[in-house]
């Protein structure tokens, strides 16, 4: 047997095996990386669910005679803004997200001053349309919060195994960046207090 036969082996064996390695990462990471997209996408849809259901929520208030057209008006501009600020799943960079969750959370400010101001309407409170429409709204509250914590999670699993020594070494190299998490706003450790539930006859 000549004597580069045996080093050729051992040469093409740490080949196949760095090969091997590299493939498996970065089919990995394209995986975690989709999901991580496609649970962005969940988000996106849940908010948009509450945008519909906003809509129509809207379209029965306007029927309240004498209701406070101004807060009508400041919801519906908020809708608008919310509706036309999306992010594109593969360029979620920390800018572009905080844009997104601003326009989401002035939504939500005014959908709340909107809820309170119903309350002076006994009419309205008591309108069977106006009422499943606040129910389908806490649930897609819910809903929504459940499609943040799971992008997160998604998010989270890819970014370690792109930061993990010895993947670390390959990320750089194969062009696997870092995703952002969604971040809750500042002060909202706890749910903002939408009332939902002032139905009640008094």
């Amino acid at each position: 047997m000549k004597k580069w036969f045996i080093p050729l082996i051992v040469v093409l064996v740490i080949v196949f095996g760095l090969y091997n390695w590299v493939k498996g990462f970065n089919n990995q990471a394209v995986v975690l990386q989709e999901d991580a997209k496609t649970t962005w996408s969940n988000v996106e849809s849940a908010y948009q669910r509450r945008n519909d259901l906003i809509g129509n929520l809207v379209k029965t208030v306007q029927g309240a005679a004498d209701f406070e057209k101004e807060t009508l008006t400041q919801v519906i501009e908020a809708r608008a803004k919310a509706t036309s600020t999306t992010i594109n799943a593969g360029d979620l960079s920390p800018e572009k997200m905080a844009q997104f969750q601003q326009a989401q959370s002035g939504l939500s400010g005014a959908l709340s001053k909107l809820l309170l101001v119903v309350e002076r309407y006994p009419d309205l409170k008591a309108n069977q349309n106006f009422l499943e429409l606040q129910s389908q709204l806490e649930g897609t509250e819910n809903r929504i919060n459940v499609a943040r914590d799971r992008f997160n999670a998604g998010v989270n699993t890819y970014n370690k195994h792109i930061k993990v020594f010895p993947g670390s070494l390959l990320a750089g190299i194969l062009n696997f960046d870092e995703m952002n998490r969604y971040k809750a706003d500042a002060g909202s450790e706890n749910a903002p207090d939408v009332n939902f539930n002032f139905n009640k006859k008094q």
